[in-house]
């Protein structure tokens, strides 16, 4: 199916259609789909050769890094030396805190800043500080598998409570998460905004609402923002931080390693307002405090230099959206989807498509080639029937994608959905 649309590319500074070879680069997206998705190792074989995979599974990008950010790396390389690296100048906080008071009409103090090597680690890190171990900590469902496997990490007790889900229309059940914050055993909340897999952003009166909940019951709350800046054109993310100004117990986490595609540099902003907990942080930082030269140049670059990249990125990811809509619309109706307020992420629902297949990842490995991630065991709960499309890729790939997988499910169901 072809787009109905013109995104003008030809006023488009950045080349967004450009397929990138990552092979031979150890890349997880190419190289680590079976442990990570199947739990397997090089002896699981499929149907399709690994080069002849559709990959729209792993959350990275499969567009070129914004040459502003390569130019910046390779300016620092040319100073030939890499040795140990910490941030000892104001210039990385003037860059972050410009974009969030650019884009988010918000900023923060700059001693409330702590790096870490990634979202994830300061969870597994936050998670056994905060919360003892005969304690819990809450999450809404569906969520991103890691918020599950911080919980398991510190072996603390996971509290779920499940989304709303009107025809693909998430929403936050507040009796339900309220009763369950009523625990006196409940000490954190760990919140996604916006949301993943489901894309919600947030509203203010929803953040509210929400917040209200941490503060009656006095929880320790971390905001994982790592999607705010990947929404579509006209939205505006709300930081919890905006709407919950003085509230001690908030952490906030943000990155640039979604939104410009530098995951694998593995540098993160955890903004703490407890000025405690960024001591008890310091104090079991592995890393003692240092960071790669080359992730801080690249980050503070992507600050300063790369709004007219995200711009484009914005407008070509509402494309890629708008087709996989089209597209669904078109070939399988009884597919649920809405285009997410945010994410480069696709959250479809095909239980009324393929009610017979438990595992979606595996069905669509072995009949479809196209590798993605889906169900309970991904996504915790409230997933069973669901997958999720990673769309920041050439308009090209998902187009062959989609046509995989329509026709694996009506070869599957002999025509039906």
């Amino acid at each position: 199916m072809e787009a109905k649309f013109d995104l003008g590319r030809t006023k488009m500074k950045y080349n967004f259609d450009e397929i990138i070879d990552r092979r031979n680069t150890n890349a997880m997206n190419t190289d680590g789909f079976r442990g990570y998705i199947f739990r397997a190792g090089p002896e699981m074989k499929f149907p399709y050769e690994d080069d002849d995979f559709v990959r729209m599974w792993v959350a990275d990008m499969e567009f070129a890094t914004p040459p502003e950010v390569c130019q910046a790396i390779k300016d620092r390389v040319d100073k030939r030396i890499f040795g140990y690296s910490q941030v000892f100048d104001n210039g990385y906080y003037e860059a972050l805190s410009g974009w969030c008071r650019k884009l988010y009409d918000w900023s923060f103090p700059k001693e409330q800043l702590v790096f870490t090597p990634g979202v994830i680690p300061a969870l597994y890190e936050l998670v056994g500080d905060l919360v003892a171990p005969d304690e819990k900590l809450l999450i809404t469902t569906p969520a991103y598998g890691y918020f599950k496997h911080a919980a398991t990490f510190n072996d603390r007790e996971l509290v779920c409570s499940s989304l709303k889900n009107d025809n693909g229309w998430f929403t936050i059940d507040f009796e339900d998460l309220e009763r369950k914050a009523a625990d006196p055993k409940v000490k954190l909340l760990l919140w996604c905004n916006p949301h993943n897999p489901t894309g919600r952003m947030w509203t203010e009166e929803e953040t509210k609402r929400m917040g209200a909940i941490a503060v009656k019951y006095g929880l320790w709350l971390i905001s994982d923002e790592i999607h705010c800046d990947l929404i579509r054109q006209g939205k505006k993310h709300i930081p919890t931080a905006k709407v919950m100004p003085d509230y001690p117990k908030l952490i906030t986490c943000m990155a640039a390693s979604k939104t410009f595609n530098m995951a694998g540099l593995m540098f993160s902003n955890i903004i703490v307002r407890d000025a405690e907990v960024r001591k008890q942080m310091a104090a079991h930082d592995k890393l003692i405090g240092l960071v790669n030269p080359i992730s801080i140049t690249a980050t503070q670059a992507a600050y300063e230099r790369g709004g007219d990249w995200l711009e484009q990125l914005q407008t070509y990811l509402d494309g890629n959206f708008q087709l996989v809509s089209d597209y669904l619309a078109a070939n399988l109706p009884d597919a649920v989807y809405r285009i997410p307020e945010a994410t480069y992420l696709a959250w479809v629902d095909l239980n009324r498509c393929l009610p017979d297949v438990d595992d979606l990842p595996m069905f669509f490995a072995n009949k479809a080639g196209v590798l993605l991630e889906g169900g309970d065991g991904l996504f915790v709960g409230s997933a069973k029937g669901f997958v999720r499309l990673n769309l920041a890729m050439p308009r090209a790939i998902v187009e062959k994608g989609l046509r995989r997988m329509s026709e694996a499910i009506y070869k599957h169901t002999g025509g039906a959905c």
